[in-house]
């Protein structure tokens, strides 16, 4: 089957070509965003099994740190040697996690896999959007995007009703043995892309140095900011060590990366204002996302005392938001709206929807409702940011520039999730390491409302500085490049 017809910027898609494209690609996305998640729900009964409880959180750490210190990997991997021929890859190594973490017998064996997961889940996440910019005209793209964040996000909300569900029915193990054919469908469909890429232009000498530094860098700065204020105080001597070496090795790796012809890290992009302000949007949206994802539901169940089958339905109305907003962000999109006011609406709806959550009285009902409009805010930002970084890169290095995109949406949610934890555990009177959901429950419950208002008040602020830098983000038009000239 040939692609050519997709090759029009007015004309839809012809339905053979959308499902072939459909198939390859948002399948590895989806497996790559759902595990993030997944596990939420079905951790309890894998340290059940497993035993390893002081170890249970490195299950889902262990997945973002790999996920998120491979992405730029991969991007460099896949404007160098081919963007399909790579993504195949990372979905094999993906699967090789998958089928480790199934046949764990120990806690031990049971990291080792979600960290080889995610070794191939950063590949998954980056790669196929970057196909996608390959093989879509950008107008056309557009409503990929929007596909994607809905898409993106569905998976991220659902992963624990999906975890939950598997666990109850059947057993944790088929999380993971799920994969598997989902992978060898994607490899099977990519296989037919393969053949139709655009020929890799290759970019310079190997930068082994930029290559190695860069994951260990974002390792340890994602580690940190993980666990710091639970396995160690914000101000120990381990934290400010961690803080020493993340200053200096990013410091010594912009300075590696300036003395060389092909950096590993696309620095001329990044120092466009069209390329970095969009970025800088990404990340305020992430976390503004994901305080939503983890925060929300504790304050429904622990502040407001609804039961998870209710607070469930009461995230409904945001995924349905996100999933409305990137649906209408990707039309407008295709029409030659001009993408950076997409953001700058969308994160003000937000910042409107988050300071409402902050002064409504404790009305369960009334929270999950507004929740509508914090989704369809947050459903606007990725299309538009990933289309004008994409157009702004050129072709030839579409997988790098895509790779910063969620790279950027990787350190949003972490950082995000670990400053509104600090400020939430901060307002609460809780003694020692008494930081536990349990330890919440025996707070009266106006103490708990007024962390939590606080908390979103805080979301909405980033929320309103993520709109702020939307409106300042320069005006790009929507374009697509030759790879010859993308340079």
């Amino acid at each position: 089957m040939s692609l050519e017809p997709a090759l029009s910027q007015s004309d839809p898609l012809p339905t053979s070509v959308f499902l072939a494209i459909f198939s390859a690609v948002f399948l590895p996305m989806f497996l790559a965003a759902v595990d993030q998640t997944l596990l939420a729900t079905a951790t309890p009964a894998i340290v059940e099994d497993l035993g390893g409880l002081r170890q249970a959180s490195w299950i889902t750490i262990g997945y973002m740190l790999a996920m998120a210190a491979s992405v730029p990997i991969y991007g460099w991997l896949g404007d160098n040697f081919g963007r399909a021929k790579i993504l195949m890859i990372a979905i094999v190594i993906f699967a090789l996690g998958s089928i480790v973490s199934a046949s764990a017998g120990t806690m031990d064996y049971m990291i080792a896999g979600r960290i080889l997961q995610g070794m191939g889940g950063g590949g998954l996440m980056s790669l196929s959007q970057s196909l996608i910019g390959e093989l879509v005209p950008i107008r056309q793209r557009a409503r990929f995007q929007g596909y994607f964040a809905a898409m993106f996000t569905l998976a991220s909300v659902g992963g624990p009703v999906i975890g939950g569900f598997v666990v109850h029915a059947y057993s944790w193990h088929w999380l993971f043995w799920a994969n598997i054919p989902l992978a060898m469908l994607a490899v099977w469909r990519l296989n037919g892309l393969h053949k139709r890429s655009v020929k890799p232009v290759r970019q310079g000498k190997f930068d082994l140095v930029g290559v190695v530094l860069f994951p260990t860098i974002i390792t340890a700065l994602l580690y940190w900011l993980s666990v710091a204020g639970q396995e160690f105080a914000w101000l120990s001597a381990t934290s400010l060590g961690f803080a020493v070496f993340v200053m200096f090795g990013i410091l010594g790796l912009l300075l590696w990366e300036r003395r060389l012809a092909s950096p590993f890290l696309p620095l001329d992009l990044l120092a466009k204002k069209a390329v970095y302000m969009p970025l800088l949007t990404a990340a305020l949206f992430a976390a503004c996302l994901f305080a939503m994802i983890f925060f929300l539901p504790i304050y429904l169940q622990v502040g407001l005392h609804t039961n998870p089958a209710k607070t469930g339905l009461l995230l409904l109305p945001m995924t349905f938001g996100i999933v409305t907003g990137s649906t209408i962000a990707g039309r407008l999109l295709s029409k030659d709206v001009a993408p950076k006011w997409l953001p700058t609406f969308g994160m003000g709806l937000a910042f409107i929807g988050l300071l409402l959550i902050s002064f409504v009285p404790p009305n369960a009902n009334v929270i999950g409702g507004l929740g509508v409009l914090v989704g369809i805010g947050l459903g606007t930002v990725m299309p538009s940011v990933q289309l004008v970084v994409q157009s702004v890169s050129g072709k030839a290095r579409l997988s790098q520039i895509t790779a910063m995109v969620s790279l950027c949406r990787s350190m949003g949610a972490a950082i995000g999730t670990a400053l509104f934890s600090v400020l939430l555990y901060s307002l609460l009177p809780l003694k020692g390491s008494e930081l536990g959901i349990a330890a919440i429950k025996t707070l009266p419950t106006e103490v708990v409302h007024h962390a939590f208002q606080y908390g979103f008040m805080a979301a909405a602020g980033v929320a309103l500085c993520a709109a702020i830098v939307g409106f300042l983000s320069p005006a790009t038009a929507l374009k697509d490049h030759d790879s010859e000239t993308a340079h």
